[in-house]
């Protein structure tokens, strides 16, 4: 699933898929001349959560039907409060492995500062609000995060 945002705005994109993350078309699809700055934030999964040792993978299942637009809240939001120039965000759904790229922000604006704290804004944001929900795997069993 991809969109751009409702009102046609260029230059924001919003994805929620199975597809891998590819952090390269990433940066370059936020590159412009008109920004000095790019932030990149790469969310991995990684072996242990505070509660678990030994994981293999996560799952990931999102309310489809209403994640994206969840999302494009937050993506306005962060418009409204940074002079963004350009800006991504996508989230895999499905299975992720040890490494794999979970979710990424790529925020493009004149400035480090205003860059900064709009991909903050954006991954604490998505992760608090958006209805994405995470499974850890692990050899004796899985369960369901209990996240933010």
């Amino acid at each position: 699933m991809s969109s751009p945002l409702e009102n046609g705005t260029t230059g924001r994109r919003v994805r929620v898929s199975p597809r891998p993350i590819d952090p390269g078309a990433l940066i370059t699809e936020v590159t412009g001349a008109e920004s000095g700055a790019i932030a990149l934030f790469l969310g991995t999964v990684r072996d242990h959560s505070p509660d678990r040792e030994g994981i293999t993978h996560l799952e990931y299942e999102a309310y489809q039907t209403q994640v994206e637009a969840k999302i494009e809240e937050v993506v306005k939001e962060a418009d409204s409060r940074w002079q963004i120039n350009r800006m991504v965000v996508e989230h895999r759904v499905g299975r992720v492995d040890l490494t794999e790229i979970s979710v990424a922000v790529a925020v493009a604006c004149g400035h480090r500062e205003e860059a900064f704290a709009a991909a903050r804004y954006l991954i604490d944001e998505l992760k608090a609000r958006a209805p994405i929900w995470k499974k850890e795997v692990w050899p004796e069993g899985e369960a369901w995060s209990p996240g933010a």
